[in-house]
């Protein structure tokens, strides 16, 4: 299939190509990419995008994914399918008419989650933890879902930390001290958050195609006065948020964060071999458990916790 239409996007900071026979491609990946500049000149990949005008008309389904060691496949019906060679970046994805016309589709379900494998097969490790900063000092916040991650790193934000991430952050693989990537750019909320923060009441829920609901807003219409796409790593925190608990820090054995952040990997093989490896650069990181009930505990903590480090 020729694909004569090339545009090179900064994803994380990182240079990919997009090859492609359809312009709507590129409008996606902008919408996507477009507000990341070079920062990192360690990795060059080319995607491939093929589409075929299809007898389907109808949307199809969430891709199924299945992965052996390096192998990747995503399958959404006999129209749509990407298969991706994780060790040499190898990869085609073949689209129709439907799926390209459907922008949040496109962009959910292959060209974010192809970009995303690529690079965190070669150069990335994806944490699910947030990402706040204050005096260069960088604080990964951790936790299940729902555990106040993304609201905590927002409330930060406005209580004057440099904001790099809500909820996943990239830990780079070629640094020797730990040093994160996030989505400064936006932030997610839940529903729930419009309780705490006046200037989320009148936003509505973002359409998204998986997950829980959420409200999706870019940082800049929002009151926070530093970002940061990057931030060095000096401890990471674990939320223990409950009703009526007295804020408290406690620290954990040395060596938990690697271990904890590695038991959550859903890379396999080889691949996720070169992750646990990257992970050990937070093996020296302090990691603690922070008990809270309410945002200012929280950020208050968090300010003694900077000052000791």
């Amino acid at each position: 299939m020729d694909l004569p239409i090339r545009k090179r996007f900064f994803p994380l900071g990182f240079a990919v190509d997009i090859l492609t026979n359809r312009h709507e491609l590129l409008e996606a990946a902008d919408a996507s990419f477009g507000h990341s500049a070079l920062r990192h000149g360690s990795a060059q990949i080319q995607i491939r995008f093929g589409v075929s005008e299809g007898k389907n008309r109808q949307l199809a389904p969430s891709p199924i994914r299945r992965e052996y060691n390096h192998l990747y496949l995503m399958v959404a019906d006999a129209e749509n399918q990407a298969v991706l060679d994780l060790r040499t970046r190898e990869n085609f994805v073949w689209l129709n008419e439907a799926t390209v016309k459907n922008a949040l589709y496109l962009r959910h379900n292959f060209l974010e989650k192809v970009v995303y494998l690529l690079l965190g097969a070669s150069v990335v490790t994806d944490i699910h933890a947030g990402c706040v900063s204050k005096h260069g000092k960088g604080i990964l916040l951790c936790g299940d879902s729902g555990a106040g991650k993304s609201t905590l790193s927002y409330g930060c934000a406005r209580a004057g930390w440099t904001y790099t991430s809500d909820d996943t952050c990239y830990l780079i693989n070629a640094t020797e001290e730990p040093r994160v990537i996030g989505h400064s750019h936006r932030i997610r909320f839940r529903p729930a958050a419009k309780a705490l923060f006046p200037e989320l009441h009148e936003r509505e829920i973002s359409p998204r195609m998986e997950g829980k609901p959420s409200i999706e807003v870019l940082v800049s219409e929002l009151p926070v006065l530093s970002t940061a796409n990057e931030a060095n790593v000096h401890a990471v925190i674990y939320l223990r948020r409950s009703p009526s608990i007295r804020p408290a820090l406690t620290q954990l054995p040395a060596g938990s964060a690697a271990r904890k952040i590695s038991e959550e990997l859903y890379s396999t093989g080889e691949i996720r071999a070169m992750h646990e490896g990257t992970l050990q650069k937070l093996a020296r990181t302090p990691a603690f458990e922070l008990h809270y009930d309410n945002l200012e505990e929280a950020i208050s903590q968090l300010d003694l916790l900077v000052a000791t480090l």
